[in-house]
C-alpha cells in the first residue's frame, strides 16, 4: 500500500507517544494545543526591521503585508510563515537536507530517506546556487531568514508547533536551529524531486520489460510494454500549442468519431520506435529495482503518482464578459494537512524601485515571495510541464575505484558523509559519483551484486559489477531562486520570458494575462538534449536506462532558452494547459515522450470552445464550474464494451443496468460512478497485475486508460491472459465480465446489496492528515482532533476536478478509493478588476490545529465555492479581521 504522506512513513512511533499525552489529561493536551498560537495583533518591536510593518489579517487568517523596503516585505514575510508554519518549515528543511533522522530519531525509513538525499545532494546544490543568485535575491533571501529567526529566536519548540511536544516523548528535541538562507533554497529540490514526471516511466519500462521477456520472449515482451505505454493521442487530444494541420486533424476524427467510422490510431508524428522494437539487450536487472526501491525511500512533500499535475487556463478579453483576460489555475498535489499552500500578499506602500513587489498569491511556507498569483499589471498561473529532465545511466564499474568510459578506466568520484541519528549511532555514507551524476544504486545493501546482470555488453575489461548513477538537471547549481522574484514584478510577456530563463528546475508551463490585454504561454526550464546514436542497441530518446561508457548517450547540452516553445495572443482566444504534451510529438525542441494523456486538456478546451461557438461571455464564475467539472473520460471510453457484456446473473445485471442512463460524470451522488470505478479497479488487477512488479501495478490515471483503449481493440493480447490459470488463456471479454461481477460482489460488502443506494463519494472521501499527528497507528481520539472531518468529494484521476485515487491500492480483498491527490487550491483572476479574483485553499492557512484557521478553507474547498481575494488596500481594509504592527526598537 502506498504511503504518500510526507511524515507518516517516519513518525510510526508516534503512537505510544501520544497515549502518554493522553494520560495526562485533556487540561495539558488543551495547553499544549494552545502553546504555539501565535498573537495576531497588537504591536511588536523587532530587531533587524528599518521601519514599521503592518500585517492585516482577513478572517481567514490570510496576511496582508504592507512595508517600505523589500528588506522589510521580506523580512515581515518570513515572520508570518514562522508564526503559523514553522513545525513544517522545521520538517522540510530536514528533509531537503538529509537530516530527518536527527529530527525524528532511529527509523528506517527516516535513515533511507537520509541516505538517498545525501546521495544525491540536495543541500550541496543549493549551497552551490547561492553565489549565483543576483545580489538582490540573496538580500532577500537574507531577510527573510532574519524575520523567521526573528520570531523563533526567543521560542522554546513547544511554543513553535505541538509536533515539537509530541516528539519530546520519544526523541530529545533540542533548541531548534536558527533559519538559514540556504534552507529556502534547498526546498526547491524537494519540489524539483516531486514534479520529476518522466522518471518513473523510465524505471517502470525497464522493470516490466525485465518479467515479459522472460515469459514471453524479447519481441513480444517489447510490444508488451509499448501497449502500456502508448503514444499520446495527439488527433484525439490536442498539445498546448496547436497548429491549424493539428486542428484539421482533431476535427477529422472526431467526426470519424461521431459517424463510428473505424478508427485508426493517431500516427505518431514522425516518432521512431526502431530501436525501442530492436533492443532485445535493454534488460533491466535487480540493479534497477535496487534503484527503485531506493528512490522510493525519499518523502514526497508535494505528493506523488499521476495524479500530480494541475489544470491552467487564460482566455482573451474578446470572450470575456468583462472585455479583460481571465486566468485560471488548480495545481494537483498530494492531499495532506495542513494543505501545501500559504496565502499571503505583499505590498510596498510606495511601489518603485527601492521597493518594486506589489503582489499576492500562494506561497510555501519557508520561501519568500509568490509562487503563484498575480501582481498590479500581470496574473500567472503554474502546471508540471514534466520535460525528460533526467537519466539513469548504468556504469560499469570496477573493484579499484574505477568504472568504464570510452574503453578507458576513469576514477571514481567520492565523498563522505555522515548521518546523524537522534538517539542512535551515527550511520556513514561513502558516496560515489560519474561524469553523469551520483550513484544511487550505492545507497542499497544489495546494489552491487544486484548490479552483476548486464543489460549490455561494455568491451571486457576485468572483473566489476554494475552500478546505476543519476543523471538530473536539478542536481547541477541554477539560478530558480531567481526567478522567485522575476515572476513577482513580471508586467509583459517579455518579461516572463525573462523569468523562464531563470526558472529552470522544476519545469512549468506558464499562463499568463495582463491588465493590458494581453495573454499567453511560456515553457521554461532547463531541457536536456540528446543526440541520436545510429545503429545503437539502446534506444537514445530518454525513455530507457542508457549505457554510461558510452558516451554517444551523454547530453549533448540543452535547449536554448530562446527556442522553448511559447506563445503569445494566439488566434483561438485561449490557452489551456493541462500537462498534456506541449508540441505534437516529433516536434523539435524535444521536451519529453511521457506526458500526461490530455484528458483533462482536452475537456477544458472543449468547455472553453463550447462558450465561444456559443455566443456567451465567460465570467468568473464560468471558470470556477470549468475547474469543477466531472466527466469522466474512462467511463466514455470502456462503457461501450461493458454494457455489451451479456451477464446471465440477474444479481450482477442489476449492478450493470445502472450504466444504462448514466451521464458518465463522477458526481459524489451518482450510483454508476461508484459501480464503475470499483469495475475499473478490478479490470486493472486482472489484467496487469500477474504480469508486472508489484511496484508497476496500475494506479490508474490517464495512461491506463490510453492502453486499456488499445487493448479493447485486441481481444487475445497477452495482457488479457491470467497466468494464474493452468491450461487456460483467458480472453478481453471473460476479464471484462469478471470485473463486473467482482466489483458488484465487493460494493454489496461495501455499500449493501441495493446498487441504486451506492454513492460515489461513499468511497471516495477527501480526507487531510495532519501530518504527524493524523497517521495509522495514532489514537483515534488525537486524529479526530487533528484531522478535518472527511468530506465526501467528486471527480477522480484524468478527470478536470482531479480528485485522484490509487486503483493500486487495495486493502485485502478490497480496492480502496480515498482521495490521494486534489486541485490543491484554486484560483481565477479577472485582468478588469483584481478585486473580482477569487481563491481557495485546500484546509487553511494555519498549521496549528488549535487555530480557527487551520481548516477553515476545508469545506468550501470540498463544495466548489471560492472566496473573495482582496488586492486593493481598500478591500484589504474592508475584509480585515485583526492588524498586526512590527515596529523596530526606539520606534515611536
Amino acid at each position: 500500500m502506498k504511503q504518500s504522506n510526507m511524515v507518516r512513513r517516519v513518525l510510526v512511533a508516534t503512537a505510544a507517544v501520544l497515549a502518554v499525552v493522553l494520560v495526562v489529561g485533556a487540561i495539558t493536551v488543551v495547553s499544549a494545543l494552545r502553546k504555539p498560537l501565535p498573537a495576531q495583533s497588537g504591536e511588536f518591536r523587532l530587531s533587524g526591521l528599518d521601519s514599521s510593518v503592518e500585517v492585516i489579517r482577513d478572517e481567514l487568517g490570510i496576511p496582508q503585508i504592507y512595508a517600505d523596503s523589500s528588506h522589510d516585505l521580506f523580512f515581515a514575510q518570513g515572520y508570518v510563515h514562522a508564526q503559523d508554519r514553522f513545525f513544517e518549515m522545521d520538517y522540510r528543511r530536514h528533509l531537503t537536507a538529509g537530516r530527518l533522522s536527527e529530527l525524528v530519531g532511529e527509523n528506517e525509513s527516516a535513515l533511507a530517506a537520509d541516505q538517498v538525499i545525501r546521495t544525491m545532494g540536495w543541500r550541496r546544490v543549493a549551497e552551490a546556487e547561492w553565489p549565483l543568485l543576483d545580489q538582490s535575491s540573496r538580500q532577500h533571501l537574507q531577510a527573510y531568514a532574519d524575520g523567521v529567526n526573528s520570531y523563533i529566536s526567543d521560542r522554546s519548540p513547544s511554543e513553535l508547533g505541538l509536533e515539537y511536544t509530541v516528539l519530546g516523548f520519544e526523541v530529545e528535541v533540542g533548541d531548534v536551529a536558527p533559519w538559514d538562507p540556504i534552507d529556502s533554497l534547498a526546498w526547491l529540490k524537494a519540489m524539483a524531486w516531486d514534479l520529476l514526471a518522466n522518471f518513473d516511466d523510465e524505471l517502470g519500462r525497464a522493470a516490466i520489460y525485465g518479467d515479459l521477456a522472460q515469459a514471453y520472449g524479447e519481441e513480444t515482451g517489447m510490444d508488451m510494454v509499448e501497449a502500456v505505454f502508448p503514444a499520446y493521442p495527439t488527433a484525439r487530444n490536442l498539445p498546448i500549442v496547436t497548429t491549424p494541420d493539428l486542428l484539421a486533424a482533431h476535427e477529422e476524427f472526431l467526426a470519424a468519431e461521431a459517424s463510428e467510422r473505424p478508427q485508426t490510431p493517431a500516427p505518431d508524428a514522425g516518432i521512431d520506435r526502431g530501436d525501442a522494437a530492436s533492443s532485445p539487450e535493454v534488460t533491466p536487472t535487480e540493479a534497477l529495482a535496487a534503484v527503485a526501491d531506493a528512490l522510493g525511500a525519499v518523502p514526497h512533500p508535494l505528493g506523488e503518482g499521476d495524479g500530480i499535475g494541475s489544470n491552467s487556463w487564460v482566455v482573451a478579453g474578446e470572450y470575456t464578459a468583462s472585455g479583460a483576460p481571465i486566468l485560471a489555475n488548480d495545481p494537483h498535489l498530494g492531499i495532506s494537512q495542513p494543505g501545501i499552500w500559504y496565502q499571503l500578499g505583499l505590498h510596498c506602500r510606495v511601489v518603485g524601485p527601492d521597493c518594486p513587489y506589489e503582489v499576492s498569491g500562494f506561497t510555501f511556507a519557508g520561501l519568500p515571495a509568490v509562487v503563484i498569483g498575480h501582481n498590479a499589471d500581470l496574473a500567472w498561473g503554474f502546471t508540471n510541464l514534466g520535460p525528460d529532465s533526467a537519466d539513469l545511466f548504468l556504469e560499469r564499474t570496477f573493484p579499484d575505484g574505477t568504472y568504464l568510459r570510452d574503453g578507458e578506466r576513469e576514477p571514481l568520484v567520492e565523498r563522505h558523509e555522515t548521518v546523524k541519528v537522534n538517539g542512535g549511532d551515527d550511520v556513514s555514507l561513502t558516496v560515489r559519483s560519474t561524469v553523469h551524476g551520483p550513484i544511487i544504486s550505492d545507497v542499497m545493501t544489495d546494489a552491487r551484486q544486484a548490479g552483476d546482470t548486464p543489460l549490455e555488453d561494455p568491451p571486457a575489461s576485468g572483473l566489476g559489477g554494475y552500478a546505476v548513477a543519476l543523471e538530473w538537471t536539478a542536481l547541477t547549481p541554477g539560478r530558480t531562486g531567481d526567478a522567485l522574484f522575476a515572476f513577482a514584478t513580471a508586467t509583459d510577456a517579455e518579461d516572463i520570458a525573462h523569468a523562464a530563463t531563470l526558472f529552470e528546475v522544476p519545469s512549468q508551463n506558464i499562463v499568463f494575462a495582463t491588465t493590458s490585454g494581453d495573454i499567453g504561454y511560456q515553457a521554461p526550464g532547463k531541457v536536456p538534449v540528446r543526440a541520436a546514436v545510429p545503429g545503437a542497441p539502446v534506444p537514445s530518446d530518454g525513455r530507457w536506462p542508457r549505457p554510461g561508457w558510452d558516451s554517444r548517450y551523454d547530453w549533448t547540452g540543452f535547449v536554448p532558452p530562446e527556442e522553448m516553445p511559447s506563445l503569445l495572443n494566439p488566434a483561438e482566444g485561449f490557452v489551456v494547459t493541462a500537462n498534456q504534451m506541449v508540441q505534437a510529438p516529433g516536434v523539435a525542441p524535444f521536451m519529453t515522450l511521457d506526458a500526461a494523456y490530455g484528458y483533462r486538456s482536452q475537456q477544458i478546451r472543449d468547455r472553453i470552445t463550447a462558450q465561444i461557438d456559443s455566443g456567451e461571455k465567460f465570467t468568473v464564475g464560468d471558470m470556477n464550474d470549468i475547474q469543477l467539472d466531472v466527466a469522466n473520460p474512462f467511463a466514455e471510453m470502456l462503457l461501450p464494451s461493458l454494457t455489451s457484456v451479456y451477464l446471465s446473473d440477474p444479481f450482477i445485471r442489476e449492478a450493470q443496468d445502472l450504466f444504462t442512463d448514466w451521464d458518465r460524470r463522477n458526481t459524489p451522488d451518482s450510483a454508476a460512478a461508484a459501480y464503475f470505478s470499483a469495475v475499473w479497479s478490478n479490470l486493472l488487477k486482472l489484467t496487469f497485475w500477474d504480469q508486472v512488479p508489484e511496484s508497476e501495478r496500475p494506479s490508474g490515471g490517464g495512461r491506463w486508460l490510453e492502453a486499456v483503449r488499445g487493448l479493447l481493440e485486441n481481444e487475445t493480447s497477452p495482457w488479457w491472459d491470467d497466468r494464474a490459470t493452468l491450461n487456460v488463456v483467458e480472453t478481453r471479454d471473460e476479464i471484462l465480465t469478471r470485473a463486473l461481477v467482482d466489483a458488484r460482489n465487493q460494493l454489496t460488502v461495501l455499500l449493501g446489496k441495493n446498487p441504486n443506494g451506492w454513492e460515489w463519494g461513499q468511497l471516495h472521501q477527501a480526507a487531510p492528515e495532519h501530518a504527524v499527528l493524523g497517521g495509522e497507528g495514532v489514537p483515534g481520539v488525537v486524529r479526530a482532533l487533528v484531522n478535518p472531518s472527511p468530506i465526501p468529494v467528486g471527480g477522480g484521476s484524468a478527470i478536470v476536478d482531479a480528485n485522484g485515487w490509487d486503483a493500486a491500492d487495495w486493502d485485502d480483498d478490497f480496492p480502496t478509493f480515498g482521495v490521494t491527490t486534489v486541485p490543491s487550491m484554486r484560483m481565477v483572476v479577472d485582468m478588469s478588476d483584481l478585486d473580482a479574483a477569487t481563491w481557495v485553499n485546500l484546509t487553511g492557512n494555519s498549521g496549528h490545529p488549535f487555530s480557527d484557521n487551520y481548516d477553515d478553507q476545508f469545506s468550501a474547498w470540498a463544495e466548489g465555492s471560492t472566496f473573495d481575494w482582496a488586492w486593493s488596500r481598500a478591500a484589504v481594509e474592508a475584509s480585515g479581521d485583526r492588524t498586526m504592527t512590527l515596529l523596530p526598537p526606539g520606534a515611536e
